[in-house]
């Protein structure tokens, strides 16, 4: 489908307003059972750098923001590094009820079951052969490998909560 066809889907607006041009998706939230085992996946699995963390004692929760960046990218200074975090696209926003990781009444709904809502999130790496190996190693979940199904070129793994994270790969296989 041609980007002309695109802006004319109904609904769509083929010249977004000008007040909208600086505009950036920031992030996606997710809450999350228990921050260990959360930090532990997106960190060491997936890569992402953990850029800021704000606690909220009185409210009992903790925000951890993550990013697929370098770290030498990630600005030292406190006030720097807000500034930056807010102003760049694709930060995932960990929350973390405390308590949430021992109260087995607790559970997170991922979107993908009735009712179905959020579906998931998207991690693109250069070669999926070997980011899937990977994750075969790593013990990684799996809610759809490579090899199952009709789309043989994309895969999607769980994180702790059983939040679906899809990977692909820019070029094709």
């Amino acid at each position: 489908m041609s980007l002309q066809d695109l802006n004319n889907i109904p609904g769509v607006t083929a010249e977004p307003d000008s007040a909208t041009q600086n505009f950036v998706f920031n992030h996606t939230m997710l809450r999350v059972k228990n921050i260990e085992k959360s930090l532990d996946f997106y960190t060491r699995v997936l890569g992402f750098s953990l850029v800021e963390k704000r606690d909220f004692p009185e409210a009992e929760f903790s925000l951890y923001f993550l990013a697929l960046v370098d770290k030498a990218q990630i600005p030292a200074d406190d006030a720097a590094r807000t500034l930056w975090m807010k102003s760049i696209p694709g930060i995932l926003e960990l929350t973390h009820n405390h308590g949430s990781e021992t109260d087995d009444s607790v559970v997170y709904h991922n979107g993908n079951t009735d009712p179905r809502g959020f579906g998931h999130i998207c991690i693109s790496v250069p070669d999926i052969r070997a980011a899937c190996e990977r994750f075969e190693t790593l013990g990684v979940d799996f809610q759809k490998r490579l090899n199952d199904g009709r789309m043989k070129s994309l895969a999607f793994v769980k994180d702790p909560d059983g939040y679906w994270v899809e990977i692909i790969q820019p070029q094709p296989m």
